[in-house]
């Protein structure tokens, strides 16, 4: 399946299910609360997703699934880290185990 097919279908369950939850849950009034930061970086957020998804349907069309996963699942290490940078997330050694963990199983997996 060509993967630009692929990433407008499954934009389309999203967007039908996600504005079907705000209006049942009556939220969609709020729709003129939001901030020109928050539109912005909602804009973004939703170029990053959508270029992840295409990259994503288009890595496993051409390559492996068994290293194209791992390394998808390697953005929550990345995530990890920006939380500790940018939020000034507690940095544990439970989460430095788990992200040394994570790691390890992607490079495992992809070599």
């Amino acid at each position: 399946m060509n993967s630009n097919l692929a990433t407008a279908i499954r934009t389309i369950v999203v967007l039908i299910m996600s504005w079907g939850i705000v209006f049942f849950t009556g939220k969609h009034n709020e729709i003129v609360n939001i901030e020109n930061k928050n539109w912005l970086f909602l804009i973004l957020s939703g170029i990053a997703t959508g270029l992840s998804w295409l990259c994503y349907y288009r890595a496993l069309q051409i390559g492996d699934v068994s290293k194209v996963i791992p390394i998808d699942k390697f953005s929550l290490v990345l995530g990890m880290v920006m939380a500790f940078i940018i939020l000034k997330e507690a940095i544990t050694v439970k989460t430095i185990i788990g992200g040394v963990f994570i790691t390890i199983g992607t490079f495992v997996l992809i070599f």
